[in-house]
């Protein structure tokens, strides 16, 4: 959005022009300043807080020597400017030309009161000018430092190094470049970060040439240690891009996704959820934590992250979502908990980039259910790999449902999409069962040596889990339980209207879930004697896990029966742990939040206007601007729907309720809406917003886990951010003063 001058007769506007734009200062006193030399009327009512927001001067209303530039990238004002040149007769050249801002026609009291206040406010900048001149000339470190040849030589040299990382990290070029038993073995190859150092200095880089001719030729030009810095140093430049936007608009929410391997260590990523100064939703990848150490380190870890490493306040988080499998589940579950407890408005929902059931079933701690979803994924990866494999699974459908050409064509076309993340995920993997063991056992015997052993290694994997009776009956018991919240999660993922409806229906499954769990017996014999009767069609023996007897060795003589095994270790656990992660996800706070959608307009028309917001508005009262007029605010908010013309069309979400030009008359409801946005249940209204999430994804296909860098990463995935050169340089010198030395040889055994 451009950013336009407030000055009378100034049309500049900051996509046509290259000057700066600075906005009116937060203190009251310098702002009226600034006001009053701008001769606008209208801008005489406004607080200092409005005009800092909303209001901009271009910098040739400033003396050029008010105005300094820091780096290429910034352009700032000194503390104690004034705007002073304005033209403020133009206008009176073309009387029939229209002027937006209106230039206030002042009395000779208030010219004269003006001119004192101005010849005080000049008289202190003088002042201020006169001393900051001074310490220019006594001592130029204070806001120019005078550096000396070598530390200028220094700084180049740093920036060139910073520039080779930079284009690493977009590009996703490794430091390394080769394998860590190379690297143990000594090898002479040089690294790719060496080779790229050595192509600049043969292109011409004066600054790495002066510093590295006089080195061994294989040896290392920069050590491991100095790397290390400055990465630090990149990552925390980048991130800092993004922390000041979240820190702007005040509000945010923190997002998860799996545990990744970065160089054989575990980490988590986080991205922050928030609305940004155009009122849209956005989610920003951060980097990742480290995932080491109980719930308790891991919890005291990620605020040490947020509130010490990123500067922002807890207390300002709204929402947190996570997404683990397997083993981490149970430990990601307590952090959030726990967080939870410290902070209850920061509600722990689901992530809406997930399916809700697929969330369901890889929080369960059972080896069945790990044993399901890691098979439907290592599917979903097995497939992806070329469309010849895709198309030998579509001619299994075809051979398994030859008289039903209906049901083989939606089957098909699911498999072209990412079906294992659907909603009903589970029910399509029964259904195609049969049809996935046949193309995986073709693949395996490989009779017209069509495929790689590779591929054909991993359809044998595969083949053997599908044939394993407890995949077959916990896909079965996972498919029957989790089918009374596939709606309910698809709504949760649906409009905004959705959305609001299925916060009221959470109810129904939960009282749907206890009538399973009263009739567990009952509900069990019939899931049972489906996956029976699915095992028989594939040949694959009724029997309980080989481990169970190897972990617990019953007693001698004691026959344990299948369907009382799978009753007790599968059907019991796995109903009472979604019903209590469904209280868990959806408490009192999130239920109330979600229910406040009645304030999006569709919404509001949906349910005649007869809402009551007041109810649900008490947990985000303290993040509003004005809480107490906030009942009356709300009357005029339903009433200006409820009367407008039949011209206007209701907008159906948040994003389109926040970008209306008058919501801003509405501050409290403005304020709830940007709070709702961020919450992690809540899909993208714009596809744009998980740019960063896709990228991640990219990044950990393409690079394999020795290669996989912390800091890296971060460049990669925000490769469209502002890089500061100077900036990096600076803080780089800043945070090690102590200059790296060129490791290898001593200087004098150089020269010789």
């Amino acid at each position: 959005m451009p950013n336009f001058c407030a000055a009378p007769n100034c049309t500049r506007k900051s996509t046509q022009s290259d000057l700066a734009f600075f906005r009116f200062p937060r203190d009251a006193q310098r702002c009226r300043i600034w006001v009053e030399n701008c001769r606008r009327a209208d801008l005489e009512a406004k607080t200092a807080d409005q005009l800092n927001k909303h209001y901009r001067l271009c910098a040739k209303h400033f003396e050029p020597h008010m105005v300094c530039k820091t780096s290429p990238f910034r352009t700032v004002l000194r503390d104690n400017a004034i705007p002073t040149i304005f033209d403020l007769t133009s206008h009176l050249n073309n009387p029939h030309s229209r002027h937006r801002k209106r230039i206030k026609i002042m009395t000779d009291e208030e010219v004269r009161e003006m001119k004192e206040r101005r010849l005080e406010a000049s008289a202190e900048q003088a002042e201020a000018n006169k001393d900051a001149s001074e310490g220019l000339d006594n001592d130029e470190s204070v806001s120019v430092p005078q550096l000396s040849e070598e530390e200028k030589e220094h700084r180049e040299y740093l920036r060139s190094l910073f520039e080779v990382l930079i284009m690493m990290g977009k590009q996703n070029i490794p430091l390394s470049g080769h394998s860590e038993e190379e690297q143990e073995s000594k090898s002479f190859t040089p690294s790719n970060f060496q080779a790229l150092l050595e192509y600049r200095i043969n292109s011409g880089d004066e600054a790495l040439r002066k510093k590295f001719e006089m080195s061994a030729v294989n040896t290392e030009y920069c050590s491991s240690t100095l790397l290390k810095q400055m990465l630090e140093v990149c990552e925390s430049c980048v991130r800092e891009e993004v922390l000041e936007e979240v820190k702007e608009t005040r509000f945010f929410s923190l997002v998860t996704q799996d545990i990744v391997d970065i160089s054989g260590q575990y980490h988590l990523p986080l991205f922050l959820r928030f609305v940004d100064q155009a009122n849209s939703l956005r989610e920003e990848f951060m980097g990742f934590l480290p995932f080491e150490g109980d719930e308790e380190t891991l919890t005291d870890r990620l605020l040490a992250e947020v509130s010490e490493k990123w500067g922002l306040n807890m207390e300002n988080c709204r929402g947190q979502a996570y997404f683990s499998s397997g083993v981490h589940a149970q430990k990601v579950k307590a952090m959030a908990t726990r967080l939870n407890e410290k902070f209850p408005l920061a509600v722990h929902t689901p992530c809406s980039t997930r399916s809700l059931n697929s969330s369901l079933a890889n929080s369960l701690n059972l080896t069945g259910t790990q044993l399901v979803m890691s098979t439907l994924k290592k599917i979903d990866t097995f497939f992806s790999k070329s469309p010849q494999l895709q198309s030998e699974l579509e001619n299994a459908i075809s051979i398994y449902y030859q008289g039903n050409e209906e049901k083989a064509n939606e089957l098909k076309e699911a498999c072209r999409t990412s079906w294992t993340e659907r909603h009903d995920a589970f029910e399509l993997a029964v259904d195609l069962l049969e049809s996935l063991l046949l193309c995986m056992d073709s693949i395996h015997d490989n009779e017209e040596l069509k495929w790689s052993d590779q591929i054909s290694q991993s359809a044998f994997v595969i083949s053997e889990a599908l044939a394993d009776f407890e995949f077959v009956v916990t896909l079965v018991v996972l498919k029957n339980t989790l089918s009374f919240t596939r709606a309910f999660g698809k709504n949760l993922q649906g409009q905004t209207m959705d959305v609001f409806f299925a916060a009221s229906s959470l109810i129904a499954v939960l009282h749907s879930l206890n009538e399973v769990m009263d009739n567990i017996e009952v509900y069990h014999e019939f899931w049972f004697e489906e996956a029976i009767n699915l095992a028989a069609a594939l040949e694959i023996p009724v029997k309980i896990p080989r481990l169970y007897f190897r972990k617990l060795r019953p007693d001698a003589g004691v026959e344990i029966q299948p369907e009382s095994y799978f009753k007790e270790h599968l059907t019991i656990p796995l109903v009472s742990h979604v019903i209590q992660e469904l209280k868990d996800l959806f408490s009192e706070n999130h239920l109330k939040a979600l229910k406040s959608l009645s304030l999006v307009p569709a919404v509001m028309g949906q349910l005649k206007f007869n809402t009551a917001e007041e109810n649900n508005a008490d947990i985000y009262r303290s993040d509003l601007p004005n809480p107490d007029t906030l009942p009356a605010e709300l009357h005029c908010w339903r009433i200006k729907w409820k009367h407008r013309s039949k011209e206007v069309t209701l907008p159906s979400s948040i994003y389109e309720t926040l970008q209306l030009s008058d919501v801003k008359f509405f501050p409290n409801v403005c304020a709830f809406l940007k709070v709702l946005c961020i919450l992690p249940v809540l899909a993208f209204e714009d596809e744009k917003c998980a740019v960063a999430r896709k990228r991640l994804n990219a990044y950990l296909e393409d690079t394999p886990v020795n290669h996989r860098s912390k800091s890296l990463s971060l460049l990669n995935i925000n490769y469209d951010a502002r890089y500061d050169l100077d900036m990096m340089v600076e803080t780089y010198v800043r945070m090690f003063p102590e200059k790296e030395e060129v490791e290898g040889l001593p200087e004098k055994e150089q020269m010789e």
